[in-house]
């Protein structure tokens, strides 16, 4: 994305350097032109920008961080698209200078504990903002937490942030995925759903962090993180570092409970928690509230002095542990018989402990707790069993309308429980949604369609009967739903039996007026097709003849031929002497004869004076009649 720098966004800022990159956008230094500042400009990457749901969560986290005015959330000051240039969905921010929270724990390892609860402090104080107006951040994880040159802890990154105020387009898979395993809360790797306790989580999971210097769980992949953030308690902080208070212990470990319910509602109830075990710690300590800045400490690489210290603290320790041993052995010169055999029971019944331990823990009596799988595939199941030493086997197959086909309903023990070292998972797997295809029925009696429909767990509904000209009588014409359907369990399925076709009466019309015959046979529901034939006999217009002849009745819809009489085929030639050439031409075309016109003379009027053939000869219709003018 380095071809940006240079770019004018909006036809206001000129972006100056690229500061940081990330799967869904990138963020760059910028000068904002209209006010003479610097500023950061996040601009979602081109092939992203072009599927709705990335930009809606884009613009989601403008609207998110805009709704908050806190000094410790990073404010957002404008969002939009470029419309001059190169085309980009953009966040403008204010620009932090300074490091993230990862930074200083890659550099210090841990911190100190009034350190660390400095830092707490405004980051709670934020998030009980947000809270308070119902927005979730979903994402809080030390590379969000940003600590300016200034000295001023900021959140950003509200792009998988949810509430009332900005809505939610977010799928539970797509929120699993966005966010970083480490620090997801159990309900949201297993359900999807993410509350204000979910940020409560996560932010116990960063004091963990800062408080010991390493995160609660590791492993080769995120699902394994996943699997133990699920399925097994945060270790107490006092077992990594002993000076750690106990009341700071106790709220941590309530803060990254499994048990959402049992978690402070919001990061409000967490921050009243934590200021009160700060003010126990040192109730001189000025307390630094959200206006003020924390003093800061240049990022720098770790000293061997370090571990030098580390050395010689052993080196002191093992001392100590020497001088013990040898007051130890001045003491047991010195113990009674009664204290040797008191010590002497207590080994016994240490080495009872120990065995009894190993059986429970290591031995025949030790039990696996069994991952989660509901919702993943068989295979994914037996991947990851096989490594637990534990095998499965399908219990049944059963139909869910929300678990797709082949995806695993529910296991026995569930996730969570524990089964013997070597023991066997009974699944469930769905067959997906309970559905069946309504057979062809058309064209059958309705006995042996209603025997098709029987052979699947499907009803009979309510049968009508129709006219069919198609489809014989007593034969099944369509049904509803239609065939090839897939439909519920228990479904009716209605049929529409044929009654064969409808017949209407069916009148002569032999002699009477074609016209009429063609309107009263139409209203009757026929179809009539009608030809012309010259009738020596018949006048012209009647009906001729029809089909079909000699029935009273007719199917409703079946076709009835009619021959409608054009007259006679002969005619008489007519006399038109004497009148003009015009008249003439039209009273002989009347009769549906060809006229030829001769000329004599040169009158500009001209009359008829011959006829060939001659007035009054019969000839047919289509024939020849010459006639001269002059």
């Amino acid at each position: 994305m380095s071809d940006l720098i240079g770019e004018l966004i909006d036809g206001r800022y000129q972006l100056t350097r690229q500061i940081g990159n990330g799967g869904m956008a990138s963020i760059y230094e910028a000068i904002d032109t209209r006010l003479d500042r610097k500023v950061a400009v996040k601009i979602m990457h081109p092939h992203l920008a072009q599927d709705e749901a990335f930009v809606n969560r884009f613009i989601r986290e403008a609207k998110a961080s805009a709704a908050l005015s806190h000094p410790n959330i990073v404010s957002v000051q404008d969002q939009g698209w470029n419309q001059n240039g190169i085309p980009a969905v953009f966040i403008v921010m204010e620009l932090i200078e300074g490091h993230t929270l990862r930074d200083y724990l890659n550099e210090r390892g841990k911190f100190e504990i009034k350190d660390a609860i400095n830092y707490l402090t405004p980051i709670l104080s934020a998030l009980a903002a947000a809270h308070d107006l119902g927005i979730v951040h979903r994402d809080i994880k030390p590379e969000n937490i940003l600590i300016s040159k200034e000295g001023r802890v900021k959140i950003a990154d509200f792009g998988l942030a949810r509430g009332e105020l900005i809505g939610s387009t977010m799928t539970a898979e797509s929120s699993v995925i966005l966010g970083s395993v480490s620090y997801l809360s159990p309900e949201q790797v297993q359900r999807g759903v993410a509350d204000s306790r979910s940020d409560v989580y996560a932010v116990g999971i960063v004091a963990f962090e800062m408080l010991t210097g390493e995160k609660p769980f590791l492993g080769e992949t995120p699902i394994q993180i996943a699997y133990m953030h699920v399925n097994q308690e945060i270790p107490s902080l006092r077992t990594k570092r002993k000076e750690i208070p106990a009341d700071l212990d106790d709220l941590i470990l309530q803060a990254t409970n499994r048990d959402p319910d049992k978690r402070p509602r919001t990061a409000g109830e967490f921050l009243k928690s934590l200021e009160t075990i700060q003010n126990e710690i040192d109730p001189k300590t000025n307390q630094l509230k959200l206006a003020l800045d924390l003093p800061v400490e240049p990022i720098r690489e770790k000293q061997r002095g370090k571990v030098k210290k580390e050395i010689i603290e052993a080196v002191e320790e093992v001392k100590e542990t020497t001088q013990e041993v040898r007051t130890a052995k001045e003491k047991k010169r010195k113990t009674s018989k009664r204290v040797r055999r008191n010590r002497k029971v207590a080994l016994i019944l240490a080495i009872a402990l120990g065995v009894g331990g190993w059986y429970a823990l290591v031995g025949p009596g030790s039990r696996v707790v069994v991952p989660s799988v509901v919702g993943g595939t068989y295979d994914q199941a037996i991947a990851t069993f096989t490594p637990l030493g534990l095998t499965t086997v399908v219990l049944e197959k059963r139909f869910d309308e929300e678990i797709t086909a082949g995806a695993i309903i529910e296991s026995d023990p569930p996730g969570g429980g524990r089964v013997a070292s070597g023991g066997e998972v009974k699944l469930i797997i769905s067959k997906g949604p309970e559905r069946y295809t309504i057979p062809v029925l058309k064209g059958l009696t309705p006995e042996a369609a209603q025997a098709a429909i029987e052979k699947y767990p499907l009803l009979i509904g309510t049968s009508t009967e129709v006219f069919n000209v198609d489809i014989p009588k007593g034969f099944v014409i369509s049904s509803d739903p239609e065939s090839g359907t897939k439909v519920k369990r228990d479904t009716p399925v209605t049929l529409v039996i044929s009654k064969g076709a409808e017949t209407v009466p069916l009148a002569l019309y032999v002699g009477k007026s074609g016209e009429q015959a063609l309107n009263e046979l139409t209203e009757l529901g026929f179809n009539v097709k009608s030809t012309y034939a010259f009738d020596e006999n018949i006048l012209s217009g009647a009906v001729i003849s029809q089909k079909p002849i000699g029935v009273d009745v007719a199917p409703k819809g079946s076709t009835v031929t009619l021959i409608i009489s054009k007259g006679s085929q002969y005619v008489f030639v007519p006399n038109v002497f004497s009148l003009d050439q015009l008249k003439a031409t039209q009273v002989l075309a009347d009769l549906q004869l060809k006229v030829v016109v001769k000329k004599l003379g040169i009158k500009k009027v001209k009359q008829v004076t011959s006829i060939v053939p001659k007035v009054g000869s019969k000839v047919k219709r289509g024939s020849t009649v010459t006639i001269t003018v002059g």
